[in-house]
This record gives structure tokens, sequence and C-alpha cells, in this order.
């Protein structure tokens, strides 16, 4: 049977934002009162060296991303260059599936697939500008590939076939793969002794 094809695409606006949003929250829980500039340094904005950093992050992430789930993919590119993806870029990954995948699992998948990227996206962020921070992001990053690999694995369980019915054109006989139905039973055959109250065959001669 023919593999299933899952496209997950993940859009560089929210990738953008999540890391944005979430070095802001961590840089906003470290101030202390007096480390202002500490905290303005964590957190990535639109400014150029922060957005061009940011999203060379991201590009990296999603091609480390796609090394790791290789034995999913299949793709016929005979070549490649280092040049930065821009800000505008989706990132669409076709997973080649097995016919028995749950397509439950396909939301967990692409969640876990942003939230790796972003994860490990903050991580090389964190290691220029709060390398306190940065190993749990990576670790994050990691659980996030644990889980991918447990939603991929989710299979579906098989189904036992219903019996095929064969019809011979008779209205009353038909007969199935795993037996036969001769249609032929009688009142008389269902009931163990007469049945005197369901009909009368004839008329009614009164006393």
């Amino acid at each position: 049977m023919a593999k299933k094809l899952l496209s997950v695409t993940l859009y560089m606006s929210e990738l953008i934002y999540d890391v944005q949003n979430k070095t802001y929250l961590t840089g906003r829980s470290r101030y202390s009162g007096d480390n202002h500039e500490f905290v303005a340094n964590m957190q990535a904005n639109d400014d150029d060296e922060n957005a061009n950093q940011v999203i060379r992050s991201i590009g990296n992430s999603f091609a480390t991303l796609k090394t790791k789930l290789s034995e999913y993919l299949s793709e016929e590119g005979t070549t490649a260059d280092d040049r930065q993806v821009d800000g505008e870029t989706n990132f669409t990954i076709a997973l080649y599936m097995p016919s028995n995948y749950n397509r439950a699992t396909r939301d967990t998948i692409a969640a876990a697939l942003h939230q790796y990227i972003v994860n490990n996206s903050i991580a090389d962020w964190f290691i220029i500008t709060n390398k306190g921070d940065a190993s749990d992001y990576v670790a994050l990053a990691n659980a996030c590939i644990q889980q991918i690999r447990e939603a991929l694995n989710k299979r579906v369980r098989p189904e036992r076939p219903t019996p095929w019915i064969v019809d011979d054109g008779d209205d009353d006989t038909s007969t199935a793969t795993t037996g036969t139905s001769t249609g032929t039973d009688t009142e008389s055959s269902r009931y163990s002794g007469d049945d005197t109250s369901s009909t009368t065959t004839g008329d009614a001669t009164n006393p």
C-alpha cells in the first residue's frame, strides 16, 4: 500500500513572533532592578542586526530538523547554498508516512516542529546574549524531537474486513464468503408448534 503524505507548513511570521515573545518574557523575568542593559540585550526585536541573527538561526534550525527527520523525507534537489532565508519565507516539510500512520497526531507533529525551531533558535540567541539560559532551550529543543518521533510512530489498529456478499440475482438467496443463507425458512420451521392465530385460509363457517 502507498505511503501517506503529511505536509506541514511553518510560517516565518509565527516563528519570529514566538522567538521574540519568549525572549521578551524571559528577559522580563530576569529583571532585578539594576540590570536594564542585560535584560534589553536578551529581548530579540526587529532591528536589522537582531532580526538577521534570529532569521538565520531559524533557517539553520529548519535545516537541522530535516536532517533529524531524514528517514521520512524524499527530496530530489542536487544543489544547496548558504544564503540566509528572508523574513517572508515559509517552510514546508513533506513527511512520507507508513500506510497505517495515525493521522490524529498531525497537529501534535506540527506544533512540535514549530517548537523545535523556536527553542533551538532561542538557544542560539541566548548563547550570544544570555549564556545562563541557553542550555535550557537546547534541552527543550531535544525534548521536541522526542515528541515528534513519538507522534510519527503512532499507528492505527487494523480493521477486520467485512464478508463479501455475492448477489446471484435471486431475491430469496444470497451467499457470503463465510457461509450461505438459503432464505427458505417457513413459518412452520420457525416455531416448535402450530400457530393457528396468525392467519386464516378460508371461509369461516358459523356453527
